[in-house]
């Protein structure tokens, strides 16, 4: 089986440190790798609106920052097709048939939905599409065919769901649609990194996100103000590194090859968690280890922001292309789908040419 991944983000901002270690980094790997026939990115403002359907303008203002986030941190658009959600209607419709094939109580069911409802504050008044959108998430992978999706673990539900789907379409209908795989992130740090106050998750509206397009400055700041231990009051204190964000994001970046670089009177990321616990080691100091490793990180990513900066009507050739591209595939598999449910009228010459025949000899 050809070998198709299918991912993306929705734009409700720019992306941000837990965007890049939980998925864009790999994202570039995978691109990379040769492995895999095709790479659909998507800028997912359809299910953005699921939850921003008062506030419009802030979906279609962060089109363009998520697609200069992608081009930065070196997705290629001659190799990854980069398409906008909304812009393939084709994803819509196979939402509208697959709706037939999930109940209500199911949706109630999945685990991520209910977490986002809460989070929300959506239990009094929770929008269709906003409890739907497993469903359309379901199409936009079944659409390009995607035989493996990376996601957080948080997500898995959300998989599960589509793969339901595929299997209940496949048995009522025929075999069709393909049943896809995940792919979770390799280091268990990447599973969700936290925000730099410590918080579970990154998020804008709490302000503790550093984001890929931040300046150096403003990446310092954050890092020497991020949330370590409590009850490392004094450098000779011993600190904790369980919880600890600094070292959650060390965990997450660090390579054996910085110490020799920025910290040279260290071996290794074990050797520098053992001293901090027995204390004698300060927050600063490993912070500006951080820093340093961080600072090393972003550096091309800005750079190559600022060149894709220099000419925003390229990136939207590049957007509009990969739209192209992408409804072309959505179309042949909404063809099949249409086939496989006999809905396809007036494509179908066998059905037209027994009504002929029935009506031609008076049969009916």
């Amino acid at each position: 089986m050809r070998k198709i991944i299918l991912t993306g983000d929705r734009p409700t901002g720019r992306l941000h440190l837990g965007h890049y270690v939980g998925s864009l980094r790999r994202r570039v790997a995978l691109q990379n790798s040769g492995e895999y026939e095709k790479i659909l990115i998507m800028i997912a403002d359809a299910q953005a609106l699921t939850d921003n359907f008062d506030n419009p303008e802030k979906v279609r203002q962060n089109i363009i920052e998520v697609a200069l986030d992608y081009l930065s941190v070196g997705l290629d658009p001659s190799i990854s097709i980069l398409f906008v959600q909304s812009q393939i209607s084709e994803l819509t419709e196979l939402t509208y048939y697959y709706l037939n094939l999930v109940s209500v109580a199911r949706l109630y069911r999945n685990p991520t939905v209910k977490a986002e409802i809460q989070m929300r504050n959506f239990e009094a008044s929770i929008p269709t599409g906003f409890l739907c959108y497993p469903v359309s998430q379901a199409a936009d992978i079944t659409a390009f065919k995607a035989t493996t999706v990376p996601v957080g673990e948080d997500q898995l539900p959300m998989l599960e769901q589509t793969r339901e789907i595929v299997r209940k379409f496949n048995s009522i209908y025929q075999e069709t649609l393909v049943e896809p795989d995940v792919l979770l992130p390799e280091n268990s740090a990447c599973m969700r990194l936290p925000g730099t106050d410590g918080k579970a998750k990154m998020s804008k509206s709490l302000g503790n996100c550093i984001f890929l397009a931040d300046d150096p400055e403003e990446v310092r700041q954050k890092i020497m103000n991020m949330y370590t231990d409590p009850l490392h009051l004094k450098v000779s204190d011993p600190g904790h590194v369980e919880g600890n964000t600094v070292f959650t994001y060390l965990d997450a970046f660090c390579q054996p090859r910085h110490f020799g670089e920025y910290l040279p009177e260290y071996a290794s990321l074990d050797e520098l968690k053992e001293h901090y616990q027995r204390g004698g080691l300060g927050d600063v100091k490993i912070k500006k280890f951080l820093n340093s490793i961080i600072q090393e990180e972003l550096a091309p990513i800005r750079e190559r922001r600022k060149e894709y900066e220099k000419d925003i009507g390229a990136v939207y050739d590049i957007l509009k292309a990969g739209c192209n591209a992408a409804r072309a595939i959505a179309q042949q598999t909404l063809n099949e789908v249409k086939a496989a449910m006999k809905i396809n009228y007036f494509d179908d010459e066998a059905l037209i040419q027994t009504h002929k025949e029935k009506y031609a000899n008076g049969t009916i």
